[in-house]
């Protein structure tokens, strides 16, 4: 019975899930010509065109041809020069900007886009003294670098930062000399000569005789000074600084020519005696100490003796005071027969002489030429 049913009408499609799938295979199209047509209902006659031949990856008309990259915008050697050209020529002396990407035991490695990393030395890495790297540099910080050096055989370049330092270091003291500018200074180390300073991270000295201070010299250690510029060289390498000329510039800004002044009588030379004056020294010439003839300072004072002396002039870029008793003299010789006299009236004398000193300056006078007369 379910045989004859079956081939009733062979025709007629089974029902069921599989008569979704014979719609599908009927609305399928028959050829690859029906599958070009276009999907427009519109204008079912529009098509795409195929090309007759596509060649194939390995058919030799599908291989560009040399000839055909003659046209092209350069070859490859032109290509190769190009490059050559944006290759970074580093030289000894040049300053670059680097990434710092190691730092090591000995050293750091900092990337300035040449073909190999460069190493800084660690002696490189400060002007001034540090305990390790990592006080100066960190991981991934860019900053300038100075090439010392070729590359070597490794290709490798060397750099430093203290070289950069250095030469800013000179660059900013000749500047503070040229301002004629008064620094301050930590003593390091004293010597024979005098005494030891950092200006810039660079290594100063003080002479002994620029050194105005009643401590001992040993004593200086670890003190700050005033100073002032003496000597700046570079080539030379060659730093000198004054602590007595800086002192005396500011004691000349509370001086005045013509003033009275009590000092000490701290040594004495063939040629004067040095005074001091609230901590500054001052010369008192042998011409100066009175009107009458001496033949030596040591027949008149003597080391320690306190005396009264008047300012005649002030040298702020020498770094010197001038002194004189012998316009204090009431009369000529009274240094040498009546100092007391002298340092009594010296007040009195004083004003005599700033007067005389202005009444000079009114006619035009030199009063310094006057006084040495």
């Amino acid at each position: 019975m379910h045989k004859s049913a079956m081939s009733a009408n062979p025709q007629e499609p089974i029902q069921g899930s599989n008569s979704e799938e014979s719609k599908d295979q009927n609305s399928a199209p028959n050829n690859l010509e029906d599958s070009l047509k276009g999907d427009n209902p519109e204008n079912p006659e529009e098509e795409l065109t195929v090309p007759e031949e596509i060649p194939t990856a390995d058919d030799p008309k599908s291989r560009v041809k040399k000839k055909d990259l003659e046209g092209a915008g350069f070859t490859i050697d032109e290509f190769a020069s190009l490059l050559s050209k944006y290759d970074y020529n580093f030289k000894p002396g040049d300053i670059v900007n680097g990434t710092v990407f190691a730092l090591e035991t000995k050293g750091a490695m900092i990337d300035i886009g040449a073909k190999t990393a460069a190493f800084m030395p660690m002696q490189e890495v400060s002007i001034n003294r540090v305990e390790g790297l990592s006080d100066v540099l960190q991981p991934s910080e860019i900053r300038q670098f100075f090439i010392m050096s070729e590359e070597n055989e490794d290709g490798q370049l060397s750099l430093s930062i203290r070289r950069i330092e250095y030469q800013r270091a000179w660059e900013r003291v000749r500047q503070l000399q040229k301002e004629d500018a008064t620094i301050y200074s930590e003593v390091f180390a004293t010597n024979r000569g005098g005494a030891l300073v950092r200006v810039e991270g660079l290594r100063g000295f003080i002479p002994g005789s620029h050194i105005s201070t009643r401590k001992a010299k040993e004593e200086l250690v670890a003190d700050f000074l005033p100073l002032k510029f003496l000597e700046v060289d570079e080539e030379r390498n060659r730093l000198v600084l004054s602590h007595r000329r800086a002192l005396v510039e500011r004691k000349m800004n509370r001086l005045e020519v013509g003033e009275v002044v009590i000092g000490t009588v701290r040594g004495i030379k063939p040629y004067g005696a040095f005074i001091d004056i609230g901590g500054v020294s001052g010369l008192l010439h042998i011409s100066e100490i009175s009107h009458e003839h001496i033949e030596t300072p040591h027949s008149v004072l003597n080391v320690n003796d306190q005396m009264k002396v008047m300012i005649i002039d002030l040298d702020a870029e020498r770094g010197r005071i001038s002194l004189s008793t012998k316009a204090l003299e009431p009369e000529p010789g009274d240094m040498l027969t009546d100092p007391q006299k002298v340092f009594d009236k010296a007040e009195e004398m004083a004003a005599r002489y700033k007067q005389m000193l202005l009444e000079q300056a009114e006619e035009g006078e030199d009063p310094i030429a006057s006084m040495t007369v």
